[in-house]
């Protein structure tokens, strides 16, 4: 356990990319400080003194060998490494391993090895494998692609935070495997030639492919090829490039690998290219691909009815045929994935949830229905893959709404003032928007009330719209517009959140120390929060339900500190927030939370959705605003305090 907590130590310091205090730390963790300070040490004393781990006034942040040190943790033997070693001891013996023998390789009691077992069946949930016993003998039994499937399981679980490593594949393959080699030149051809084919390529799950193509080549070279049956099963129905897909990987095998793969592993090869990294003529054609011969109708229905439910619910502008027949391709995709349970990772997904959680919640709602409508369960990782497609849909159509108006003061002379419009207009386009020019050299300045002035002559007085720029427009210029502009557009949302917020907190619903009701979980917590707002009539028992129906789709901690359990349908009497302070920080989804907001919504406050709920995650972002809302909110009035400063800056 000690191991694993430095590691997630690295982990927490090479994503942030900055130094944190060890109380950060620790609140991450749900440890001690000067357990983190241990760990530090610990994980020093794996690489040269301070390169894993720098130490200094602010705290900690990655050294120059953290990177290093964190992959090779997997050297040392820790339970995970010893579980995963014995996962593929049994996968690479079809008659069994000894137990002693077993024990006495991976130096081992034989009572540890036994230990290790529960915990191999305990992975094999849901993989369709078993785990036979008889005395001394212990077998794996399942089909091969449930086998291989366990690999990709392993393999994944090796990566940090869903981002393909080259050294974990060969730790799951072993360091001899044929498969190890197959990412570098096999994956640069691999990704050329489907494109000369006319195929989009999504660089986010070509690697995935690959490392299946890397587990296909290395269980072939072991005599232990795809059956035809299970090929039949993983390919669903052919596709019109099937084919030569599948070509490719045949020579891509044999020159790169050196293995030559039977006719069922590169038709199950090629259907997960076809279903998981292209889409014809890129992605903007995907429109075009809307016919009977390719795009399932009743695929395409059901996506069309989520699509028009999740506009309706949220207020969101996607119901756009260009985007159902997109998206519709790409359900139609996760179904192949979901026959063969084998779901794409994406390394986006947790800065997707944390960057874009409103986006991220209307996804949640479509992957919902499309659970109910076309039986689909869908993990974070598929769900972020939706909220790309959202994302991408909401930007088209949001574009013009970021726009801030402004206008330029400079005294004419000859055309200055129309060259430096122009200037603005092509360096500053796509943030401000030049609606006046004044080219007196005494404007009426009380009377300009653009969002934005942007003037060559010193004003009368300071402003933050105000900005000061050369006749000339430079790069700094441009830097001080796009600061002056972004500090803006933020100093509105937040303003309009502490209306919201002010508004919409129940200050009766506020509970500091969640350790009790953290003992049963995050169902816990939220039925305990629940029950704060039922006894105020805002909410009834099935509202609680619901919340906890929806926590079960998709995590709701949408930060390092903060978790936003709710309800999908906006069903309140009224609109009411429960507060829940946890010092120190409770174990929710895969992290720790230090702030539990139940935010119950009603139908008549549904355009406020969006501010509070996309704007509060935005405020709980910040490490360093949350340590001091949690450790000074003691009660409500504090608590509210403290948020509305934080707010204020």
């Amino acid at each position: 356990m000690t191991r694993a907590r430095q590691d997630r130590v690295l982990a927490l310091l090479l994503r942030d990319g900055d130094w944190l205090t060890a109380s950060a730390l620790a609140d991450a963790l749900g440890v001690t400080p000067r357990s983190i300070r241990s760990y530090v040490t610990a994980a020093n004393a794996r690489a040269a003194p301070g390169t894993a781990v720098e130490s200094g006034p602010q705290g900690y942040r990655a050294g120059s060998e953290a990177a290093a040190v964190l992959r090779a943790g997997g050297d040392a033997g820790t339970p995970r490494d010893r579980l995963h070693t014995l996962v593929r001891a049994l996968l690479d013996a079809p008659d069994g391993i000894d137990v002693f023998e077993t024990a006495d390789a991976l130096h081992v009691s034989p009572a540890t090895l036994e230990g290790d077992l529960s915990r191999v069946r305990g992975l094999l949930g849901g993989t369709e494998l078993t785990l036979e016993r008889s005395a001394a003998h212990a077998r794996l039994r399942g089909t091969e692609g449930a086998q291989r499937r366990l690999l990709s399981k392993l393999a994944h679980d090796e990566m940090d935070a869903g981002s393909f490593d080259l050294a974990a594949l060969r730790r799951t393959l072993g360091e001899g495997s044929v498969g190890a080699q197959a990412f570098g030149p096999f994956k640069t051809e691999l990704v050329a030639r489907v494109g000369e084919l006319g195929w989009f390529v999504n660089e986010i799950g070509i690697a995935d492919v690959v490392m299946h193509i890397a587990i296909a080549a290395d269980r072939t070279a072991r005599d232990r090829p795809l059956d035809a049956v299970g090929a039949e099963q993983a390919n669903g129905r052919d596709r019109p490039t099937q084919t030569q897909v599948a070509a490719i990987i045949a020579d891509l095998s044999e020159r790169h690998l050196g293995v030559r793969l039977g006719s069922a592993d590169l038709q199950h090869l090629a259907t997960l290219v076809l279903t998981r990294v292209v889409a014809p003529d890129g992605i903007e054609g995907a429109a075009s691909v809307s016919t009977p011969s390719t795009l399932d109708p009743e695929v395409q229905a059901a996506v069309r009815d989520v699509v028009v439910a999740a506009a309706e619910e949220f207020l969101v502008d996607i119901a756009h045929d260009d985007f159902v027949a997109r998206l519709a391709l790409h359900v139609q995709n996760l179904l192949h994935r979901a026959r063969e349970q084998a779901w794409s990772r994406n390394p986006l997904t947790r800065s997707l949830k944390s960057t874009y959680p409103m986006i991220f919640e209307v996804a949640v709602f479509i992957a919902s229905r499309l659970q109910q409508r076309l039986g689909i369960p869908l993990p974070d990782d598929e769900i972020a893959y939706i909220a790309m497609h959202v994302g991408g849909r909401l930007e088209r159509s949001r574009r013009a709404d970021q726009l801030l108006t402004a206008t330029i003061v400079c005294p004419g002379y000859y055309d200055l003032h129309e060259l430096l419009r122009s200037s603005v207009d092509r360096s500053l386009g796509q943030a401000v928007e030049v609606v006046g020019v004044e080219t007196r050299v005494d404007p009426d300045w009380a009377s300009i009330d653009t969002d934005l002035v942007l003037t060559t002559i010193d004003p009368p007085l300071t402003s933050e719209r105000i900005v000061r720029i050369q006749p000339f427009l430079t790069d700094a210029d441009v830097e001080r517009v796009q600061s002056a502009a972004g500090r803006i557009r933020r100093s509105r949302r937040l303003a309009r959140l502490r209306a919201e917020l002010e508004r919409y907190f129940e200050p009766s619903a506020f509970l500091r120390g969640l350790d009790v009701a953290a003992t049963e979980g995050e169902e816990g917590v939220i039925r305990t929060l629940g029950a704060l707002l039922r006894e105020r009539g805002v909410i009834d028992a099935q509202y609680v339900e619901r919340t906890i129906e929806r926590e079960r789709l998709s995590s709701t901690a949408f930060t390092d500190a903060l978790a936003v359990p709710h309800a999908l349908e906006m069903t309140a009497s009224r609109t009411a927030i429960a507060i829940g302070i946890a010092d120190p920080s409770i174990a929710w989804g895969d992290g720790r939370v230090q702030v539990v907001a139940l935010v119950a919504f009603s139908e008549t406050d549904r355009e406020a959705f969006q501010t509070v709920f996309e704007q509060f995650v935005e405020v709980f972002s910040e490490r360093d605003s949350v340590q001091r809302i949690v450790r000074r909110g003691t009660d409500f009035n504090a608590f509210l305090d403290e948020l509305v400063a934080v707010i204020d800056g």
